[in-house]
């Protein structure tokens, strides 16, 4: 039998595009395992699927001074350690790596072990962790075509993002009988990630009296930040984290509210939802969410509102923009040449797995 590994975690943005790829490694004959940390979130996730999971220890490494930075780098060698006794003990013809630093040891690992590796950069630019992986990797692949440029040529593929077959198959009436809204009104969704996202959750909350008058609205905030004192508004319904009837729930919506991480992007794409995005600020990241929002909004994807900007009245006048325009949005994103990656991806798996056979 076929062996594939995959690796990926720290947010729902590593693990969904490895879920996206389950269905047709199960139907190619693949067995799959997982590498993940201990306990982070991709554990639950991939569980969920069925999947045998292993977790091995991981550090982060972080632009900032903190005494973790001492740590960290031995829970990482130990975690090399794990990676390789996993890939001797399972021998995998490929490895497929999402991203996040956990993958970071197992790539490494499958090259001391000589086993190929497939690495996905979601981002227009290369994260830390795979600008620290790439050199061990036979391909990787990649969302934006500015991206190839930034990507050793012999490696690189234009593949777009592996995206949920399911997702693309959602139910308008079951997401509305899932949240208990109404077709009277159009419906606003907004998604801040698996984490949330404190500033969007804020402004969002402190602008539902003027939007309530003409949307109803979905909110997805993050583990721990339900408002109780909300709970029993009329049109508004809050979740910390959706997976299963996330399919319906887009379906359901009108417009999008969301970061702009890749992954996230690319599935409003597919969807071809009319979407605002307000992308993780600079000051705290290293600015990849805003690259991708400037260039969904070169292609008329999305309207962008930087996070500097934000705020209540900027918010209600981008959401009654976009709604007043969603079919230009549409039309743009219909004519969009960018494509799910998950065929590509599925080939490139086969092609090197048969170069192991």
């Amino acid at each position: 039998m076929k062996k594939v590994l995959l690796t990926g975690g720290g947010t729902a943005g590593h693990v969904t595009p490895n879920i996206a790829l389950l269905p047709g490694l199960k139907k190619a004959g693949y067995e799959i395992r997982y590498v993940g940390s201990y306990n982070g979130m991709e554990r639950g996730l991939i569980e969920k699927e069925g999947i045998s999971y292993y977790g091995i220890s991981t550090g982060k490494f972080r632009r900032y001074l903190s005494l973790k930075n001492l740590s960290d780098p031995f829970r990482v060698i130990k975690g090399y350690g794990e990676a390789i006794k996993i890939i001797r003990d399972y021998k995998p013809d490929v490895v497929f790596s999402k991203g996040g630093f956990v993958s970071v040891p197992v790539v490494l690992a499958a090259k001391k072990c000589h086993v190929p590796v497939i690495i996905h950069e979601s981002d227009m630019t290369p994260g830390l962790a795979n600008r620290i992986s790439i050199p061990s990797a036979t391909k990787v692949c990649c969302n934006f075509p500015e991206t190839i440029e930034k990507l050793p040529a012999d490696k690189a593929v234009l593949s777009g993002s592996p995206i949920r077959k399911e997702l693309l198959s959602g139910d308008k009436k079951a997401g509305l009988s899932f949240t208990g809204l109404s077709e009277d009104r159009p419906i606003l969704m907004m998604m801040g990630g698996s984490t949330g996202s404190r500033i969007i959750n804020q402004v969002l909350r402190e602008a539902l009296p003027e939007l309530l008058k003409q949307f109803q609205v979905i909110h997805l905030c993050g583990k721990g930040n339900l408002d109780d004192s909300l709970r029993n508004t009329p049109g508004y319904v809050q979740y910390e984290y959706i997976s299963r009837e996330l399919k319906d729930l887009m379906a359901a919506s009108d417009i999008i509210l969301s970061r702009a991480g890749a992954n996230a992007i690319c599935e409003l794409l597919a969807l071809k939802k009319p979407n605002v995005l307000v992308p993780l600020s600079a000051a705290v990241s290293r600015g990849d969410q805003i690259l991708n929002a400037a260039s969904f909004k070169r292609q008329g994807f999305s309207y962008v509102i930087q996070e500097e900007d934000l705020n209540v009245s900027s918010l209600i006048q981008a959401v009654n923009e976009v709604y007043k325009n969603r079919s230009s949005y549409i039309d743009a994103m219909s004519k969009s040449k960018q494509s799910n990656g998950v065929d590509i991806v599925l080939g490139l798996i086969e092609e090197l797995s048969q170069k192991q056979g």
